[in-house]
Order: structure tokens, then sequence, then C-alpha cells
């Protein structure tokens, strides 16, 4: 299976458009607090222009389920992106209501508590995969910080895990191919590393990080 790219923090339907024309398998959109934050109403008028084949991927960081549901019935979401879930049966509950075709993923920050949560979050019958992003005290995501690919590649991504993993946090065009080559993940997801400015996207760099990541993935040997 080829790589899985997803580019997130679109905030117009013109950069939606643009990750799906550059070759994306997916796009987000950042629903929490953020200079990428959109609301149901934008998302709303974006999502029916985007081909049906692209995953449209909600972001939401402590949100309950009645605010997730909304959004992906409102917004014609695909999938969901779960940061700092504290809710017990949160993924049980949204793949009860949307069933099987909802991709959920489920968000930990690489650092010292890394392993733990990636045992706890594998332990979840309802997690399709768990994307591994860097964090600030500030920000939750959307950093352009990267983490230690080394250490996470000899404690998550090690090629045990049922789960689908996804490289996050600090990716770019130029880095995005020895990420790949390191931790051999599901996929990769980028915000920052293919923007103009916070919420703003650079053809450029969209079309290089789609292109530099299928290349990396095209050599990779661990298939």
């Amino acid at each position: 299976m080829s790589l899985w790219i997803k580019i997130c923090g679109n905030t117009s339907l013109a950069d939606a458009k643009l990750a799906v024309d550059a070759g994306a398998d997916a796009v987000g959109f950042v629903f929490a607090a953020s200079p990428r934050q959109v609301t149901l109403e934008q998302v709303a008028a974006i999502t029916p222009h985007l081909t049906g084949a692209v995953e449209k991927i909600g972001v939401f960081v402590d949100a309950d389920f009645k605010a997730i549901a909304e959004a992906t019935e409102r917004c014609g979401l695909t999938g969901v992106q779960l940061h700092s879930d504290g809710s017990a049966g949160l993924a049980a509950r949204l793949r009860q209501r949307f069933g099987p075709g909802l991709r959920i993923l489920r968000v930990i920050h690489f650092d010292d508590d890394a392993a733990r949560q990636f045992q706890e979050t594998a332990s979840d019958a309802y997690i399709d995969g768990v994307l591994v992003d860097s964090r600030t005290a500030t920000a939750v995501g959307g950093t352009g910080i990267a983490f230690d690919w080394q250490a996470a590649q000899a404690s998550i991504f090690t090629g045990n895990s049922p789960l689908k993993l996804v490289a996050a946090g600090g990716l770019t065009p130029a880095n995005v191919a020895e990420a790949i080559a390191t931790l051999h993940p599901w996929g990769v997801d980028v915000a920052s590393g293919t923007e103009l400015s916070p919420g703003r996207k650079d053809p450029a760099k969209v079309r290089a990080f789609v292109e530099n990541a299928r290349n990396a993935d095209d050599g990779r040997t661990d298939r």
C-alpha cells in the first residue's frame, strides 16, 4: 500500500483543492483554537467541492462527542483526529454513530510518556491509527518542530504495531524523505511546513512535499 499523505490546516477551498490536485490522500481542517482554526460553516462550504476520493479529516482538541458528531455530519467529514481525548469511550461512541467508514486517529505527542500513551491507545479497538506529533508549551500541533525520529523509531515506529502510524510535527519538503526513511510510517501529515503564513498554503511547498514524499515511499524496502 502506498504512503498516505495528509495536508492539514486548510482554511480555504483554493488551498484544499491545491492539496488534492497535488496528490494528497487527505485534507485536514482544524476546529480547535489555532492560527488555522476554521468554523463548521467554512468547512461545510468547502467539502462539497472536493472529490469524493479525498479524505476530509477534522482536527479536534478536547472536544466532546456532541461537538465532533455535529462537525462530522455538517461538514461531511470522513475522519477525525483526536487530540487530548480525556473522555472514556469517545472513539467507541463515534464508531457506533458513524460506522467503519469513519477514520479515527488518536494523537500522541512524542515525549517521555509517549510509549505509555501509545500502548494505551493501541488497546482501544475503535482507533484506526496513531498520529505522532510534537508539542510546545502553547501548541498541541502545527508547531513546525520535529520530534526525535531515532528515539521514536526505537520505541513506537518499530514495525510491530497493528495500528496505522502517521508521522507529523515539523515535516517539510526538505526533510520528509528523511523522516520516511527513518520511521517507515504508514502516513505523513504536514501543516506549517507547506505554508506561506499560518493558514495560507504555499503552492510550491505543497507540491514539493507530496512529490518528495511519494519519491521516498517508492524507494522503501520495508513494504
